[in-house]
């Protein structure tokens, strides 16, 4: 970068920790991606807030496709959600929230008022937004949806898909621990052995226990349910291109074990 102008000093990284662990980002997130204990949930603020980006933007294109007529569309789709894309695809994408940094204190600019009255703070810049009607885009039967059932009555949770449909072995693994639906996976513990063939050959062990989530390469311990799969049609059971049951009467995809352990495990990840 070429400057005309002379560079009094030189950006640092900074060596302590701005948060002022105020837990207001927590209280404001709609979709309650944010816990008080630090740990981030990709997958609801990705569906959210990312709604008109690329991901929400093929789900919006999928709607189009499956409506038989255009009363059947403005079903699927609001009148405002509609205004709201046309915007997007005119001007540049919109994040549909961004509640986390509205209300965020931190900042010589904006720190005053929440040290001088934290109650009057709170009261006109992160009540209105809890307090706000509006859509809230969630996976089906995730952490998401029950957030906003038992946290923001006056929302409305509707159901939606990420977009997110890995082609490959390394973005499916990836993707993993961005989708991991912690609350869903409460009171599950068990290894699985995955043995993949065909375009790509991987053998991989995932251990969900204590509501978290391991990916480690190669077999390792002893598994609740053994999985063996052809990675195409893996893929595709994950993308919902593929049936479940005509892979397993097909061969495609194999189990040893009881299959409530792979039911759970789908538990495990919305989409």
């Amino acid at each position: 970068m070429l400057i005309a102008a002379e560079v009094s000093s030189q950006s640092e990284s900074l060596d302590y920790n701005p948060c002022l662990d105020c837990k207001l980002c927590v209280a404001a997130c709609p979709v309650g991606a944010i816990s008080a204990d630090g740990r981030f949930d990709f997958s609801a603020c990705y569906t959210h807030n990312y709604r008109e980006f690329m991901g929400g933007f093929t789900s919006w294109v999928e709607a189009i496709a499956q409506s038989r007529t255009p009363l059947d569309y403005r079903a699927r789709v609001s009148d405002s959600e509609s205004a709201s894309m046309w915007q997007s695809l005119s001007f540049g994408a919109n994040y549909k929230a961004a509640y986390c940094m509205s209300v965020c204190p931190a900042g010589e600019e904006v720190i005053e008022p929440f040290l001088n009255d934290r109650r009057a703070y709170l009261s006109t810049v992160v009540t209105p937004l809890q307090e706000k009607k509006e859509t809230v885009f969630v996976l089906a039967h995730s952490d998401a949806e029950s957030h906003v059932a038992r946290r923001f009555p006056a929302k409305k949770a509707k159901r939606v898909s990420s977009g997110l449909r890995p082609r490959t072995l390394r973005s499916f693994l990836r993707g993993l621990s961005l989708t991991f639906q912690r609350e869903r996976s409460k009171g599950i513990d068990a290894t699985y052995h995955f043995s993949f063939h065909g375009a790509e050959e991987r053998q991989v062990t995932i251990h969900i226990h204590n509501q978290a989530l391991e990916v480690d390469d190669g077999h390792v311990g002893t598994p609740d349910i053994r999985v063996a799969a052809d990675r195409d049609t893996w893929l595709g059971f994950v993308a919902r291109e593929r049936n479940l049951v005509w892979a397993l009467l097909r061969g495609k995809i194999r189990l040893r074990g009881s299959p409530r352990h792979l039911l759970a495990f789908g538990r495990c990840f919305s989409s």
